[in-house]
């Protein structure tokens, strides 16, 4: 199949996918982790998609902003903006690198490309009024008091666990490196970008671009970006099977199919909470209504059954 009309899959993949337990989160762990989601991405490749992946990095930002916190006095602070920099790039080479190592036993060349990715928002945008994203780790009352005053942070309580930053999460606008990443496509390149949501950044009145403290949200500015390249494909990679409605209930049920009306119907009826399914139904419906064709939710291991048919949750319009 030529490499300009052949498919294109947006795949997904959630910060968690990288980290097996609470037991086995080194890099090395990640990287392992890493390995095994790599090896269901290459199926896609070998189903001759073209690939971008993208994924989030919730534990990995928390991790360097402990450090930040725990070094505070000796280095530097790490802006925001600057953890989820370098998250990209960390685990851009860990996607990269092992996808690489996949393909080539099973005798695909296939080259690989980490794109760190600026998104710009509004910084008039109502989530920067009212901050709701938790970051980093846990503090007392008497810590969260010092870092409200002397570093002005928004901090919440968090399920009686303590007290932690909140930061906004605005709607994405723009994919700057967009026409880099059709540019990669058009080349045959497996592309990871928009790591963690994307690097959040705001134009001045001047034109210019600087960073700011938010996080957007993966599976958001995901979905922008399979709208943008209009991708046949839209992949959301999780921690369960299938989509189900009544969770966790005795009526549970897994569902396989779900059209457009449904899962809106489903998301009123307060299915589908805003702290776990609720923003992956929200972008699938998003990238449905824009004109997509169709999107899979299953975990990472089910990516080659899902694609055939066999398992995760198809919505379509």
């Amino acid at each position: 199949m030529d490499k300009q009309t052949a498919p294109l899959a947006v795949i997904a993949i959630g910060g968690n996918s990288l980290i097996a337990d609470a037991k086995k989160m080194s890099v090395a762990d990640q990287y392992a982790a890493a390995g095994e989601t790599s090896h269901h991405i290459a199926a896609l490749v070998k189903a001759g998609y073209r690939v971008v992946v993208t994924h989030g990095n919730g534990p990995q930002v928390g991790f360097i902003l402990l450090r930040s916190d725990l070094a505070k006095g000796r280095l530097h602070e790490v802006p925001l903006e600057s953890c989820v920099a370098d998250t990209q790039g960390a685990i851009g080479y860990q996607i990269g690198q092992t996808l690489a190592n996949e393909l080539r036993r099973q005798g695909l060349d296939k080259p690989i490309a980490t794109v760190v990715t600026q998104v710009r928002v509004d910084p008039a945008d109502p989530a920067f009024a009212d901050p709701t994203k938790p970051i980093g780790p846990f503090y007392t009352k008497e810590e969260a008091d010092a870092y409200r005053a002397n570093e002005g942070w928004a901090l919440k309580e968090d399920a009686g666990r303590g007290w932690r930053r909140v930061v906004a999460s605005p709607k994405p606008l723009e994919i700057l490196e967009e026409a880099t990443i059709r540019c990669l496509l058009d080349n045959d390149t497996i592309v990871i970008a928009v790591g963690g949501g994307g690097i959040p950044v705001v134009r001045g009145a001047d034109g210019n671009l600087s960073g700011c403290a938010a996080v957007i949200d993966k599976d958001s500015a995901s979905c922008l970006l399979a709208k943008r390249l209009k991708a046949d494909l839209f992949i959301i990679s999780t921690a369960v099977d299938k989509v189900a409605i009544h969770y966790k209930k005795p009526d549970q049920r897994e569902l396989d199919r779900l059209t457009v009306a449904e899962a809106e119907r489903y998301m009123a009826e307060g299915e589908f909470p805003a702290g776990s399914m609720g923003p992956k139904i929200a972008a699938a419906v998003d990238f449905l209504k824009s004109g997509g064709k169709e999107v899979i939710i299953t975990q990472p291991h089910l990516l080659a059954a899902a694609i055939r048919g066999e398992t995760g949750t198809h919505l379509v319009p």
